[in-house]
């Protein structure tokens, strides 16, 4: 896995597919991507739909995603866009829900096109997170945009783009929400500036006028009562003695 200079590179994205298992011939029909660079969406997506050439859709995963191979004619066969699925997916970690079941996918593939398969190291499945973290719950995509307050109201069928974006916000809610970019945010306000490294401050922003002075005279005198009633030993009768 290797970073881009910018920061850590992550894609998020999904499959649709004829069947279950490439090893039946089964090949991928939809991809969608979506590049976040540090937890940031970065607006760039790559989305392709793929003939599969003479391999038929299962009419059970066509009642999933609602694509039929009529919807495919004219369509680029997956040797036609390796190319530039190759350049979007070079660098990064790969994220993806179930993610065994789009790499095996993904890797036969690349090798029906003699070209370079992934390895596990690149891989992260949010579907293994959510078990960890939600044990013995439904972990779908659909429950954990539910249990997230993530609107999925317009997903009636699968669809790899817009799977990978309700993703892309499960991801984020998985691996600790907005809170590292919203403490950043918080910091930067505090200092004036850009957010300053963990464990370091920066010069406090003045108020560009005083608070009034919330004390009373009746409060003042309220407050001398109390502290004679303490003792000369008494730290807050000394404290109070210097204040007045």
């Amino acid at each position: 896995m290797s970073d881009t200079p910018a920061g850590l590179r992550e894609i998020i994205f999904d499959t649709e597919t004829t069947g279950l298992d490439p090893a039946d011939g089964d090949k991928i029909i939809e991809i969608g991507a979506l590049e976040m660079i540090d937890r940031i969406p970065t607006g760039r997506t790559f989305h392709h739909y793929i003939h599969p050439g003479d391999q038929p859709i299962n009419p059970d995963a066509q009642a999933v995603h609602g694509i039929s191979i009529e919807d495919l004619a004219g369509k680029p066969t997956f040797d036609q866009i390796v190319d530039a699925f190759s350049e979007f997916f070079a660098e990064g970690r790969l994220v993806a829900h179930n993610a065994s079941f789009d790499m095996k996918f993904v890797n036969a593939e690349l090798r029906n096109v003699g070209r370079e398969t992934f390895t596990d190291e690149r891989v992260v499945d949010t579907l293994m997170i959510a078990r960890r973290k939600f044990p013995g719950t439904k972990n779908d995509l659909d429950s954990l945009c539910k249990r997230f307050r993530i609107s999925n109201a317009h997903r009636t069928l699968h669809g790899a783009l817009l799977d990978a974006e309700l993703l892309q916000e499960v991801y984020i809610e998985l691996t600790g929400g907005q809170q590292v970019g919203m403490a950043l945010d918080a910091q930067a306000e505090v200092t004036g500036g850009s957010a300053m490294p963990q464990g370091k401050t920066g010069p406090a922003r003045q108020r560009p006028n005083p608070l009034p002075d919330p004390r009373t005279e009746e409060s003042a005198a309220a407050h001398a009562a109390f502290v004679e009633t303490l003792g000369e030993g008494a730290v807050w009768h000394r404290l109070g003695k210097k204040a007045q």
